[in-house]
């Protein structure tokens, strides 16, 4: 009896032990995220993740004020009376092509970015939102676009929509949308000054059956350079009218400034594909990831070692969670993911993810946004994710690109590029991880007027 009360005894100061350790090892983890994250923060507030000092004014948080407009219609006192008042929302006067302080989102032209100037103050800055132009002083047409670099000849090629066409709906309830004109191609040595290169792959003009013809979809065009084939490789969102044929487009050309050959179009894995990207792992490996089932979650798989097709390994992800615009990057081995809320035109909320594996698990971080004020943050600057571009030289720097749709005239849709940092610690819980993050916080921060650190030009 007493040896079992022993044995008893023996066994209850064991379990206590273990819970003990367990507590011991959780109070330790959160220590050590509370002084990684105090690391972060510096002696005037601002956080400072990067340990490169010269990149620490893009870290600074710029607060943005947009003074909402008067009331408008004084047409029918009596019935103003009558009706509730409610405030016009910025989300609304934003999508209102009439409103009174459309300017503030879109500026007009005497504000332009124009690169041709080459002296001044305003050289080498990047102006988010303003008009941007390119060498021949148009305004570059490279919508839902992408960037790859050349290290051989150390060249940029930014790929995108050109929408340089009259706006329209293809009947009541589509979306706004113009005809196919094909995907601009431009090349900087900077990133600041774009030379146009031309349309490099054109939509079709009389063939009604061909996937490109002009009355049909073409979005997201992304290029990567395959090392065995030594061909230059373009995937695209291809769709009709009425986006019921939700499919990826391939094309190949022998050089980044094309023309590209237009191959195919399929579904990958047998699913309806649309907002889309890929990614170009430096293993060489490179993986398709797209909305899907209804834009309700996301695909993410392989291509085949010629990036001409996708493999027959596929992983869902963000289940139910709605999101579609992937922009991904890798830093220091852990992958991360941009991506958007879907509510068609109207901006909304970023989110952050992390995964070990390109193949997941992801984990959600939140929102990644950060100065402006609460309103930009919701609404990811008034814009949309389409790329994120590694700043060499620059461990943890990136270049966010994202375009700030207008759905009144879509050829005059702008560009939001903000710089993008990796570190610190995330503020929010995760879910695999019993709620302790494994990986550092992504933060883009807002600025109205911004440059590279003189460090990068001068490598440039």
């Amino acid at each position: 009896m007493r040896a079992r009360n022993k044995q008893r005894k023996h066994n209850k100061w064991s379990l206590h032990a273990i819970v003990w350790s367990l507590v011991g090892c959780v109070l330790i983890l959160h220590l050590y995220s509370l002084v990684h994250h105090r690391d972060g923060v510096g002696e005037d507030g601002k956080v400072h993740f990067s340990p490169f000092p010269m990149i620490h004014e893009l870290e600074e948080i710029e607060e943005e004020l947009f003074p909402m407009p008067s009331a408008r219609s004084k047409r029918n006192p009596r019935a103003e009376k009558r009706r509730p008042k409610r405030h016009t929302t910025l989300i609304e006067e934003f999508l209102d092509e009439n409103s009174q302080i459309r300017h503030l989102f879109f500026p007009d032209q005497k504000s332009v970015i124009d690169p041709r100037i080459g002296t001044g103050n305003d050289s080498l800055y990047f102006y988010p939102g303003r008009i941007w132009l390119d060498t021949d002083g148009n305004p570059i047409q490279a919508h839902g676009g992408g960037i790859l670099y050349v290290e051989r000849t150390r060249t940029y090629y930014w790929y995108g929509e050109n929408k340089d066409g009259p706006t329209y709906h293809a009947h009541d309830q589509a979306p706004a949308r113009v005809d196919i004109v094909g995907v601009s191609c431009y090349s900087s040595k900077d990133l600041w000054t774009w030379k146009n290169e031309g349309i490099v792959l054109a939509g079709e003009e009389t063939d009604l059956n061909h996937d490109l013809h002009k009355l049909n979809v073409l979005e997201r065009p992304k290029v990567i350079y395959n090392d065995y084939t030594r061909k230059y490789v373009m995937w695209m969102h291809v769709d009709d009218a009425n986006y019921t044929k939700a499919s990826t487009g391939i094309a190949v050309s022998d050089y980044p400034t094309g023309p590209f050959e237009y191959l195919y179009s399929k579904r990958p894995h047998g699913f309806e594909s649309r907002d889309m990207t890929i990614f170009k792992d430096d293993t060489g490996i490179a993986y398709i990831i797209y909305s899907s089932e209804d834009n309700s979650e996301l695909h993410i798989g392989p291509l085949t070692d010629d990036y001409l097709d996708v493999t027959r390994v596929m992983r869902r992800i963000l289940i139910g969670q709605h999101r579609e615009a992937p922009a991904l990057f890798k830093c220091q081995g852990t992958y991360y993911m941009i991506t958007s809320g879907c509510t068609g035109w109207a901006p909304n909320e970023a989110l952050a993810h992390a995964a070990d594996s390109m193949m997941g698990p992801w984990e959600t971080m939140g929102n990644p946004c950060l100065g402006g004020n609460k309103i930009f943050r919701q609404t990811t600057f008034f814009a949309q994710s389409t790329y994120v571009v590694p700043l060499a030289g620059f461990p943890g720097s990136y270049l966010f690109m994202a375009d700030r749709w207008n759905p009144a005239n879509l050829s005059n849709s702008r560009y939001i590029w903000l710089p993008l940092i990796v570190g610190g610690a995330v503020d929010e819980p995760l879910e695999y991880n019993f709620g302790f993050p494994l990986w550092d916080r992504v933060s883009i921060y807002w600025h109205k007027r911004w440059r590279l650190p003189d460090r990068w030009w001068a490598a440039q």
